[in-house]
This record gives C-alpha cells, sequence and structure tokens, in this order.
C-alpha cells in the first residue's frame, strides 16, 4: 500500500513540442512539475521518473507493426506514404516530430509503472497519460499510443480485476472504448462534448454493455457537471465496486480551451478527482486534451493539490507567478493578451448556471439503463 500519493514526470515533455502550428506545441507537464515544486507540493520521495516503455510492453494492446513504424519514424524523421496511410502518422493531427516516439513512450511507461505501483492500492497522479484515442494499429487524434488501456491492463496483471474508467475529456474516448468493448469487468463513463471529434460515444452507444457515454452540449458548466457527477458518475461507480479507478482528466472542457466549446472551470474537475477517492482501492489519474498551457498548468497542478490535500493558495507565490508568466501561447488570440489572473491564481472562479433538461433526461436515460 503506498502510504502517500505518487506523481510520476519526466524531463522529456520540457521543449518537445508536435511542431509550431500543433495544438500540442505548447508545455504542460513541465508546468505542473515547475508550479508543484514552487508550493512545496512535490518533494522528491513523491517524485518518479517515468520509465520509457519497451516495444514488448507496448505491443501488450499495440500491434508489434505499429510500433516499429513508430519507431522507424522517429529515427528517419519522414514516413512514407504506405505508413502514413496505414499508421495515420506524418499527417497533421499526428506528425512527426523529434520525440514522436520517446514522448508517447515514456507516458505509456509511466502508465504501465502506475499499474504495478498501485498493485498493494494508493493513488498515482501521471499527468502525461491520458492519450485515449490511440488504436491497436494506428495514431489517433494526437494520440500515437494509448496509454489508459496499457494502465488498466497493468492493472489487471497486478492483481486488479475490475475497472472503472471515468473520462471528463472534452472528446470521447474512443480508443479506450474500442479496447474495452463487452467486457464486464470494466466499466466505462465518458462524458464528452456532442459532435466534437470523433463524433463516437452517443448517448445509446453501450459497447457491448460496458460503456456509459454522455455527450453534452457547448457551454456545459460546473453545475451540470456536478449534477452528473452525483447522479450519474458516483452512483454507477459505487454500483460496480471496482478494484481500481483510473480517471482521465483532460482540461480541455474549461472556457479557455481553443478546440471544444465548453464552459467549465477547472473546479468542476478538482470536485471529480475528490469524489473518486477512496471510492475503490487504487486510483490512478491522467491527464488527456488541453491546449492552452495556462489553464492546463493550473488545472493539473490543483488536481495533485486534491490528491493530497494541499489547500490552493488564493494567490500563488511570486515563484509560481514566474513560471506562470514565462508561459507563451504564440499564434492564438488567447495568448495575445492573457488576464492577469492566469499568472496569479490557479483556482477559476466558478462556472455555475441552470442544469438543461437534455442533460438531466440523459443521465437519466444512463441510470435506466444501468438499473441505478
Amino acid at each position: 500500500m503506498l502510504t502517500r500519493p505518487l506523481f510520476i514526470g519526466s524531463e522529456i515533455y520540457r521543449g518537445s513540442s508536435y511542431g509550431g502550428t500543433h495544438p500540442l506545441r505548447v508545455p504542460r507537464v513541465s508546468t505542473v512539475m515547475d508550479l508543484s515544486r514552487v508550493l512545496g507540493w512535490l518533494p522528491d520521495q513523491a517524485y518518479v521518473n517515468s520509465p520509457r516503455a519497451k516495444p514488448a510492453a507496448l505491443t501488450a494492446w499495440h500491434t508489434p507493426e505499429y510500433v516499429a513504424a513508430l519507431q522507424a519514424a522517429e529515427a528517419a524523421q519522414s514516413v512514407s506514404e504506405d505508413v502514413r496511410v496505414r499508421h495515420h502518422l506524418g499527417s497533421i493531427s499526428n506528425p512527426v516530430f523529434p520525440e514522436m516516439f520517446r514522448r508517447p513512450a515514456t507516458a505509456a511507461g509511466g502508465s504501465i509503472l502506475a499499474g504495478e505501483l498501485l498493485a498493494g492500492g494508493g493513488i498515482v497522479y501521471n499527468p502525461a497519460g491520458g492519450t485515449h484515442h490511440g488504436m491497436p494499429d494506428r495514431a489517433n487524434g494526437f494520440c500515437y499510443l494509448n496509454d489508459p488501456v496499457l494502465a488498466m491492463l497493468s492493472l489487471r496483471h497486478h492483481g486488479a480485476r475490475r475497472i472503472a474508467y471515468v473520462d471528463i475529456d472534452a472528446h470521447h474516448s474512443d480508443g479506450v472504448e474500442h479496447g474495452f468493448t463487452g467486457d464486464r469487468d470494466a466499466l466505462m463513463i465518458s462524458v464528452h462534448e456532442e459532435n466534437l471529434w470523433p463524433k463516437t460515444g452517443a448517448l445509446t452507444e453501450d459497447a457491448g454493455g460496458s460503456a456509459l457515454n454522455l455527450p453534452v452540449p457547448r457551454g456545459f458548466n460546473d453545475d451540470e457537471m456536478a449534477h452528473i457527477r452525483d447522479v450519474l458518475i458516483l452512483s454507477a461507480v459505487e454500483g460496480f465496486a471496482p478494484d481500481a479507478i483510473v480517471l482521465q482528466c483532460g482540461a480541455d472542457a474549461v472556457t479557455e480551451d481553443p478546440l471544444p466549446h465548453l464552459d467549465l472551470s477547472n473546479n468542476a474537475h478538482w470536485a471529480v478527482v475528490r469524489a473518486l477517492m477512496g471510492m475503490a482501492p487504487r486510483l490512478l489519474v491522467l491527464g488527456g486534451g488541453g491546449y492552452n498551457p495556462w489553464s492546463v498548468g493550473r488545472l493539473w497542478t490543483g488536481v495533485w493539490a486534491t490528491l493530497n490535500g494541499y489547500e490552493v493558495p488564493e494567490r500563488l507565490p511570486a515563484g509560481g507567478e514566474d513560471v506562470l508568466r514565462g508561459l507563451e501561447f504564440n499564434g492564438n488570440r488567447l495568448g495575445r493578451n492573457p488576464p492577469e489572473h492566469w499568472f496569479t491564481t490557479l483556482r477559476d472562479q466558478p462556472r455555475g448556471g441552470e442544469v438543461r433538461q437534455v442533460i438531466r433526461e440523459g443521465v437519466a436515460y444512463l441510470r435506466a439503463r444501468r438499473g441505478l
């Protein structure tokens, strides 16, 4: 049993970018590491340097041909047309970049290690993880590997039979659903923006009885997430009685993110984290989407605070401000004139509102289907 939450990180994320125009050109995990250290929340005994997963470990789910193609693309810094078509490498979404194997293999290595670290119970945080779109034989949606699937397989290998996977990223977790469709010892819950890429995860799609998919409309607010959390997520997880919970805590559902169209504050994410703590012997929290460097860094640092019970200060110390003022978001209107609170605080102002009928009806439909 782990005596404290562990944070899995790596210096490989510092300075690694998908390219100057890609949404993942921004620093994310390094910001969380730096802020957590400045705040005194990340002592050496809580930090685990992520190993890089070996190809043999990745083929627990990915095809050997795909893993070899990904390694070859990094080595050559180019791909053939055949590889581009078959494996979706070298596309606009999944570009060739210097660390295109090493970086995702490090994130996957951290998630695989988490399954081992959690064998006796506890909490692990791997903010570099959460690449939930990856498919067995191809990259998909910025995700070269699927570390949530590999984490769940690792948890199983180390004794956790029943796993609840909860995903609050703005995008549907299509790769994870592909991996566990029809698996009655897996419960997958995904709350995601309707009609947003990859346009899967309809309310009626249940992945062979293993999934609860709840598409939500634009403008989705904190009170609507609280309703889903309390009435659907917690009751479904409690009824499932999992041995482990994996939470994909993508940061792209907040107002400031440039890609989706939702309106959460980071308080909503932290409340989901807090609510799931203690509901299973093992808790693994992963990152995911998030394309505004300030909102991602602030949200994911607050996740680490929540897991440890640290109090989020009303104003960051000077060192924390320095970390956030050092970020850039070139080429995006949100980055040209950032508001002052992006530099001085972690916590957003709450963004409540009406719980719309379409959300109440979706929750009721899924509860009835699950027999809750």
